[in-house]
């Protein structure tokens, strides 16, 4: 299993305050080292899948398809009104990323990074209405030559670490990583209103191999 970049540093400080607790639990109480260690592993196992890193190819290259930004539960399929860089309505899918998910978030399509811009603010729960909007986030515009599409990554009440590679300017391949949000949380993605929406309220999917929608030509 390949570990992202992100959980390093992390795991390493929790591997060392981890075997500190065995240190201190094998000189307080020898009996209970044997279960101390088993507990750690368990701990340190829990936080090493957060930060697995699966090697995930396109089935077809093709920005008219929209796949999967990440990993995790349609739970938003609606039109909103995008006040922040399109200033009109478009078609809304939010993917809710569990704490079990897959936490790397990848580019739904190719093309050129028009926009980039990180909005500090709550921890409300990624599911509540208001995370959209007052969540801590960063949201992202990819220009495909012909549509573009708004992804926008929401911090929610544990994830309050969010990773964004993108620059302004830069050619961006599709399915290659967008960012990280760590411990879980959600990722918007607003399209245009005639896209072809290929996914319902609940179902599961998967980053790059789950077709979320289609763009018109």
């Amino acid at each position: 299993m390949t570990i992202h970049k992100e959980g390093y540093r992390i795991l390493g400080s929790l591997a060392g305050m981890l075997i500190v607790f065995i240190l201190l639990v094998s000189w307080l109480a020898p009996v209970l080292v044997m279960a101390a260690a088993l507990l750690s592993l368990a701990f340190f196992l829990l936080i090493l899948q957060f930060f697995r890193h699966p090697n995930r190819v396109i089935p077809r290259l093709d920005d008219q398809l929209v796949y999967a930004p990440a990993d995790g539960k349609v739970v938003v399929i609606e039109e909103v009104d995008e006040p922040e860089y399109f200033k009109d309505k478009r078609l809304q899918v939010s993917i809710f990323m569990s704490p079990l998910n897959v936490h790397v978030n990848r580019n739904p399509i190719g093309g050129v990074v028009r926009y980039n811009a990180y909005h500090a603010g709550k921890y409300l729960v990624a599911w509540h209405p208001k995370s959209s909007t007052e969540n801590e986030r960063t949201t992202v515009v990819i220009d495909n030559g012909k549509r573009e599409v708004l992804l926008r990554q929401i911090a929610g009440a544990l994830a309050k670490r969010i990773k964004n590679y993108l620059k302004v300017g830069e050619t961006v391949t599709q399915g290659s990583e967008m960012g990280f949000i760590s411990f879980g949380s959600r990722v918007d993605v607003l399209l245009p209103l005639d896209t072809e929406v290929k996914v319902k309220i609940g179902d599961v999917v998967k980053g790059n191999l789950t077709v979320i929608a289609q763009l018109a030509v």
